[in-house]
């Protein structure tokens, strides 16, 4: 009799489940835990070795620091090593100091022999107080810095790129050099606010704002850049033409805009609590960047790395909620492939402003360099600006003019190069935010000077240190912008009619990826250039580059501060040419616009937003082929 293939079959015929597949050892999440774990502990271990790094004795520096009058004979500093434990080498003291961290005891500090830990964490408090009162001034200041273009944008009625010239001179202040105007002008000669001290609200006032007025021009100009673009997307448009009041639509701009701004603020919030060393110090702030700098000098390893490690946790707290932030703001559109891009190719800003300051700038420069930068004049000293020196003389009586521009040669240089390579690292790893991500985090949480101090132990001091140490961080925020922008950009609608089309990843990448990534972080890169300047000169300035009588530009501010209140001219000049310099680069940024992309033939048609790729076309009033739905309408000017 015939059995039914289904029925009756043996057993073994029968087609049993398909097989589960095998489940990977580890899951990507558990990757990325891996992969921050393992940067958090180099970045330990590397400051647990600081002392030995430094090529220094470490009981030499713990005895200055307890008493510099005793003499460090043999015999002493055997004690010392015996007390502390350092004969045992610095692996041991590592092993012994996370051995403690399991127990919740960070050890006794090597300088006051008094608990770490309770000192790390009120110094951590004061520090999140601070950071919170100065982001608030940072949001005022970014809503100024975007009043313009949301009202123009509300509107209806877009304008030409602006060149932000003000916001990119407020940006481009030292933080300590505003600390210092406003605690000797506000506090001192006015007398409206108090100066220094940490007692209570009104001490709170002038260093947020030292700290929140730069940041918050900076913010406000990032996002300002990506605003029009929202304005500019099909959504908008619908919302006008239905009558939603403009308030709302750009309340719903704002919100499109953030989720690429959110890592920035990201590293901001950690930036602000550990990196604000100089405006802790100038306004007697204990906070959680000046404990840390001071244990890193003293070379106090229990305090350093304490403080450390409180700073990586709050970059991991703050990257992390940045990130989850704005997933929940763009919503499901990231799996959906429903977005549009921000930045699309747009006509470049005026280039009459960057000539204008550009002039000006080379102009200084130019005239500096005729003069002698070290001609001392002990009778000249501190004078006002006149036709003999047009920016005044020093404390040493040598021209200011001088100075800037002979400082010019290197510092612009420098800073140059330095952004340069920042620029090119940040785009290259935000490509790849899955690596990238845990990186930024672990390296915003180190202060620019704690980098130079460890940089400085690794290679030594001398002029290239502080290009290495603020390279070594400068491509941070720039990686983190990369990588949101890359996010939003693989999930907008152009891409996916472009990978509908038979586009392949070196395509995507090099046609439409890179096109809408490149342009905004290099802007970004631009407006922090002024900030790279300052840094390479603040770390040269702490005996980790070029030494004095160099007329680096941020040793000339620190050279002359001490004088702000006696010889205003001698802060102002060198503080004037950063803020041009700032003006100046801004400016520039706004002709680094995407390539406007124009049709062969009027009236063709051309899939969304492909850049390049190969689609239908026909002439005006051709009938769409089926299943062409994707394609539209072109403007003669360009595809998108």
């Amino acid at each position: 009799m015939h059995r039914s293939p289904t029925r009756g079959a043996p057993d073994r015929a029968r087609p049993g489940p398909a097989p589960r597949p095998l489940r990977r050892v580890t899951s990507l999440p558990g990757l990325t835990l891996l992969w921050r774990a393992a940067l958090a502990a180099g970045l330990l271990c590397a400051i647990g070795l600081l002392p030995w790094l430094s090529r220094t004795d470490p009981a030499l520096t713990v005895l200055k620091a307890r008493s510099a009058e005793r003499d460090p004979t043999p015999e002493v500093l055997d004690a010392v090593r015996d007390q502390l434990g350092l004969g045992a080498g610095p692996l041991h003291l590592l092993g012994r100091w996370l051995g403690g961290l399991l127990r919740g005891d960070a050890g006794d500090s090597w300088i006051s022999g008094s608990a770490v830990l309770p000192g790390v964490v009120q110094a951590m408090g004061v520090s999140l107080l601070l950071m919170a009162v100065a982001m608030a001034v940072a949001g005022v200041t970014a809503a100024a810095v975007c009043a313009r273009t949301l009202r123009r944008g509300a509107r209806r009625t877009p304008g030409a790129p602006r060149a932000g010239g003000a916001a990119a001179m407020l940006a481009a202040l030292p933080e300590f050099l505003t600390a210092s105007v406003l605690a000797t002008v506000v506090g001192v000669q006015l007398g409206w606010l108090p100066a220094l001290g940490w007692y209570g609200p009104r001490w709170l006032v002038l260093p947020a704002l030292a700290l929140g007025l730069p940041a918050g021009a900076l913010l406000g100009r990032m996002l300002d850049d990506a605003l029009p673009g929202a304005f500019a997307e099909p959504w908008a448009t619908a919302a006008a033409a239905r009558g939603l009041p403009g308030h709302r639509i750009a309340r719903q701009a704002v919100r499109r805009c953030l989720p690429g701004l959110l890592p920035n603020l990201g590293l901001f919030v950690v930036g602000l609590t550990g990196g604000s060393v100089a405006v802790e110090q100038i306004f007697d702030i204990p906070g959680l960047g000046r404990l840390t700098l001071e244990a890193a000098i003293a070379q106090d390893l229990p305090v350093l790395q304490a403080g450390t490690l409180a700073m990586l946790l709050l970059a991991a707290v703050a990257g992390g909620l940045a990130r989850g932030t704005a997933r929940l703001l763009i919503g499901p559109v990231l799996r959906d492939g429903a977005l549009q891009s921000l930045h699309r190719p747009a006509p470049p800003a005026g280039r009459t402003l960057p000539l204008v300051y550009g002039a000006l700038l080379l102009g200084a420069i130019g005239a500096g360099l005729t003069r002698d930068p070290l001609t001392l004049d002990p009778a000249a000293r501190l004078r006002a600006p006149s036709w003999a020196h047009p920016f005044g003389t020093d404390a040493l009586g040598r021209d200011i003019l001088a100075r800037i521009g002979h400082g010019a040669l290197t510092t612009l240089a420098l800073a140059l190069a330095v952004s340069a390579a920042a620029l090119l690292l940040g785009v290259l790893l935000g490509l790849v935010p899955k690596v990238s991500g845990a990186a930024v985090d672990t390296v915003n949480a180190v202060p620019p000077v704690l980098a130079g101090l460890l940089v400085a132990g690794a290679a030594g001091s001398g002029p290239v240190t502080p290009a290495l140490a603020v390279a070594a961080v400068a491509w941070a925020p720039l990686a983190a912008h990369a990588s949101a922008l890359l996010l939003q950009e693989r999930a907008t609608t152009h891409l996916a009619a472009t990978r509908a089309l038979g586009a392949g990843p070196l395509h995507l990448l090099r046609r439409e990826l890179l096109p809408a990534v490149v342009p905004p972080v290099a802007r970004h890169a631009l407006l922090r250039l002024p900030a790279v300047a300052l840094a390479l000169a603040s770390l040269g300035f702490l005996g980790l580059g070029a030494q004095p009588p160099s007329p680096e530009w941020g040793l000339l501010l620190a050279e002359n501060l001490p004088y702000a209140e006696r010889a205003p001219w001698a802060v102002f000049a060198p503080a004037a040419v950063l803020a041009l310099l700032g003006a100046l680069a801004v400016s520039a940024a706004g002709g680094i616009r995407g390539r406007r992309r124009r049709s062969g033939t009027a009236g063709t048609y051309g899939p969304v937003g492909a850049a390049g790729a190969t689609g239908a076309t026909g002439t005006a009033g051709t009938a769409k082929p089926a299943g062409t739905d994707i394609f539209v309408r072109a403007a003669p000017e360009e595809t998108r």
